[in-house]
């Protein structure tokens, strides 16, 4: 338990000694709500679906949790490259805490992103259903979190190159945010991209968040929580696998 917390500590440590990467890294949502959330809003609206800021909402607040959560995996590279992961291997403690203490800083750093996120869009207009969703939905936001944070650290114990890292990273998660639902309604698609929206696990991540904070999903919050949970659990025992047997 103690490398546990150790690590998420860590990784805390460097979330909150970094002022800067926490306001750039609320950039991007920002350009998403003014030009979606606004510039679509109308068209949106006279689609008759509504309000697009509240739908849009909790799709960037995903987005952000998971963008987040798999640039964690750039710290073990880092850490890697430079000598600091050798000398925590070294420790008399097991591999798998140091493993799971790592995913679990990740993600409590990216649902904490995630949370400044929802509350820029609440500044911005957004309203939750109802004030107690919002509590539910960093609940929600932190098993989504887990989920990535998993996946950016097996996916860094599989690369030594940083330069790589972004680039696969963004081959990987940009596709899976836009066929998530986050900025466009899956009831309103083709069948083959509602499928292929189906076999991405941020779409029920965003679905789940979109429940909790408006009231509307696609899938019942269930079916949302088990996918997500039992996604988390597979590549949880594939990056303690991969980080067990990684050379440093």
């Amino acid at each position: 338990m103690g490398a546990i917390y150790v690590m998420w500590l860590r990784q805390l440590k460097r979330y909150w000694r970094s002022p800067a990467r926490i306001v750039a890294s609320l950039g991007q949502p920002l350009l998403f709500f003014v030009a979606l959330g606004f510039g679509l809003g109308r068209v949106f609206q006279a689609a008759g679906a509504g309000n697009y800021l509240n739908f849009l909402a909790p799709g960037i607040m995903a987005m952000s949790i998971i963008f987040t959560s798999v640039f964690s995996g750039m710290d073990l590279i880092w850490d890697r490259q430079f000598g600091f992961l050798k000398e925590t291997l070294v420790a008399p403690v097991s591999r798998v805490a140091i493993m799971f203490g790592r995913v679990l800083g990740g993600s409590t750093t990216s649902t904490l992103q995630g949370l400044l996120v929802l509350l820029l869009s609440i500044a911005l207009g957004f309203r939750p259903e109802h004030w107690w969703g919002v509590i539910a939905a960093v609940g929600a936001g932190l098993s989504l979190a887990f989920l990535f944070a998993a996946f950016g650290l097996f996916l860094g114990t599989l690369m030594r190159d940083m330069q790589g890292y972004p680039l696969v990273m963004n081959f990987v998660v940009m596709p899976m945010f836009f066929l998530s639902g986050a900025v466009f309604p899956l009831d309103r698609v083709a069948s083959a991209m509602r499928v292929l929206a189906m076999m991405d696990p941020l779409t029920y991540g965003v679905d789940a968040l979109r429940r909790l904070l408006t009231g509307n999903s696609q899938f019942s919050l269930l079916v949302d929580l088990s996918v997500t949970l039992a996604l988390s659990f597979i590549l949880l025992l594939l990056a303690a696998r991969s980080f067990a047997r990684m050379q440093v």
